[in-house]
């Protein structure tokens, strides 16, 4: 029967029907461009196929497809479904049982512009709830590359989380499957999602939001369905404590600090979504689950989340010399701020980057607590919450000074170039070891030596060393620098880890010098193709120094040494005496001994 659209309330005709189950059937055909609306009152439940409504009062709702019937869903009433958005042909089924005392429809039809998909069905939440939604025909295949949405309606003290309960996905020939998220932010209108079936999928929403999802062109020899059973979870938004945290930045110049939540995953709650916290900006209802906080700005934060164990500080904060007078041996301190180190959130990195003009030099402190290179090849690894990551950072000459921590015998390192410093934290530990930083910066007059680590070591100290740039090898025509300190009444002994530099020069010459800093000392030198001594034993202060060539093609020039100090016996300075002159009487004749000793102009001491 063709008759005008019945827009408005829908009646349910005729009327005065014996006490009998009864079914009312609607089908509206509009033009193909024409999107046609049901609104619900009261709002649906979707049902799970081979579920039953408690009253026995059942909806349900399908389109056509050319000549093919798409089965939207079956819904009961009282639920969160608000309305129904069908693309040109709407079929709507209502059953009711004899003792129904419904008598209205419970909807209203509306014409719509098109809405460019098969259905949008949308669900407003008033207060905390779970509903499960599906794509078309589900179990069944849903209809080949259309696209399916779901409006979320949240009020304002509400958040929501998404999980995919179950899935079947297609072999696609052209376009992919994926779901599409419209999402709200802070300072824009919307963020755009787009995430597989297989990916965690969002949670700790706040606000309304979309969810859509694209099927493809599917290959014909290799069937397998497109269908997806959903789960939107809705509760009340949780502070923790109710606290509101401030992070005064105004006198923090040149940082800049982002706070983030730290997904985790659930798989044993049906396949894993993501579960972040809000982060709230001056009291802003519009929060998100990752904020940037620029310098010189007083923030109030608040975390909208059960805990915060997933939250994250990332900060970084330049500091530059570009005026050496103004500069040079001044003192500045390479301390987390306290505006970071009072939050009750862990800190995962701080960075600073050290920038002066060539004429002068970086150097890094560590006076009282000191720094251990982390070798853990050796056993000498850094087992505290924090390490420093230290780089060369000067543009074409990336260097890594190494992995160090607290706790060692490292008292400075002087840098020609531009450095980088990362802190990284490890653990809980954090928020009380925070507390007993020591680095420190000092721009000094520029020296000619590219790298220098000078060391003070205690009393029985066993200290493993690397060149720079480990892994890598170091750069060509690079040298580096220890200067090293021996305790009084003790004896340093000396010995590298191969035989050998084990490279072969294309430009140049590789060298190791080894010199005492005394009056006329004499120093031992290695070249690249000789071979290194086993072992030498030093009383007094001395220098390392390790010059690189141009290598050739694939080969590094990487080295490890390590000095143990033991405490001076008796008469050892005549035993010493005796073996150095031996290795240089060995040199003189031409026997295949490791190095020369020579006199050589002494190194000042920086």
């Amino acid at each position: 029967m063709v008759e005008p659209c019945p827009f408005g309330d829908v009646l349910l005709q005729p009327s005065g029907l014996p006490q009998l189950n009864r079914t009312y059937a609607w089908e509206v055909k509009a033009d193909r461009l024409v999107g046609l609306e049901l609104k619900f009152s009261p709002w649906l439940r979707q049902l799970l196929p081979g579920d039953t409504c408690s009253d026995q009062v059942l909806y349900n709702i399908g389109s056509r497809l050319k000549a093919d019937r798409v089965n939207i869903g079956n819904f009961c009433r009282n639920g969160s479904v608000s309305r129904v958005k069908v693309q040109g042909v709407v079929i709507l089924t209502l059953q009711l049982p004899w003792n129904s005392k419904v008598n209205d429809s419970g909807f209203k039809l509306e014409s719509r512009t098109s809405i460019q998909r098969l259905f949008i069905i949308e669900s407003t939440f008033l207060s905390e709830s779970s509903i499960k939604l599906m794509s078309a025909n589900y179990p069944l295949a849903s209809p080949e590359d259309e696209l399916m949405s779901w409006t979320f309606v949240l009020s304002s003290n509400l958040r929501a989380r998404v999980r995919f309960l179950k899935y079947t996905e297609p072999v696609c020939v052209q376009k992919s499957v994926r779901a599409e998220y419209v999402l709200p932010q802070l300072h824009s209108p919307h963020e755009i999602k787009i995430l597989q079936l297989r990916d965690v999928q969002p949670a700790n929403i706040d606000g309304s939001f979309n969810f859509s999802l694209h099927g493809c062109d599917e290959d014909e020899r290799n069937p397998r369905p497109l269908s997806l059973l959903f789960q939107v979870d809705v509760e009340y938004r949780k502070n923790v404590a109710n606290v509101t945290h401030i992070i005064d930045l105004r006198g923090d110049k040149n940082m800049n600090i982002t706070i983030y939540s730290l997904p985790s995953v659930h798989p044993g709650l049906g396949l894993m979504y993501q579960d972040e916290c809000s982060i709230c900006i001056d009291r802003s209802q519009n929060c998100k689950s990752n904020v940037t906080l620029p310098s010189g700005v007083r923030y109030s934060i608040t975390f909208l989340c059960p805990d915060l164990e997933n939250i994250r500080i990332i900060a970084e904060k330049s500091r530059a010399c570009w005026n050496s007078k103004l500069c040079q041996d001044r003192l500045f301190s390479l301390a987390v701020p306290t505006s970071l180190t009072h939050l009750p959130i862990l800190l995962e990195s701080f960075t600073w980057k050290l920038q002066a003009p060539e004429d002068i030099n970086i150097e890094i402190r560590s006076p009282t607590l000191k720094l251990m290179q982390h070798i853990p090849t050796k056993g000498q690894t850094c087992s505290g919450s924090y390490i420093y990551y230290m780089n060369g950072s000067t543009p074409g000459k990336a260097l890594s000074l190494g992995l160090f921590c607290p706790g060692g015998d490292i008292e400075k390192i002087q840098m020609k170039d531009n450095v980088t410093i990362t802190l990284k934290t490890y653990g809980k530990r954090w928020f009380n070891e925070s507390r007993k930083q020591d680095l420190q910066l000092f721009f000094m007059p520029v020296v000619q030596e590219d790298c220098i680590f000078t060391l003070t070591p205690q009393p029985k100290a066993k200290v493993y060393l690397q060149t720079p740039n480990w892994l890598e090898g170091m750069p060509p025509f690079m040298s580096v620098y220890w200067n090293i300190s021996v305790p009084a009444k003790h004896v340093a002994q000396l010995q590298f880890l191969s035989n050998q530099m084990g490279i072969t020069c294309e430009k140049g010459r590789a060298y190791t010098y080894i010199k005492e800093q005394r009056p006329n000392a004499e120093e031992t030198v290695c070249r690249d193709d000789q071979k290194l001594p086993k072992a030498l034993e030093l009383q007094h202060h001395f220098w390392i120094n390790i010059t690189n060539c141009k290598p050739s093609a694939k080969q590094l020039l990487s080295m490890e040494l390590v000095v143990t100090f033991v405490q001076k016996k008796p008469g050892l300075a005549v035993i010493i005496g005796a073996v150095v002159g031996g290795i240089a009487v060995l040199a003189a004749i031409g026997l295949a001994v490791c190095c020369i000793m020579k006199k050589k102009k002494t190194i000042k001491k920086k």
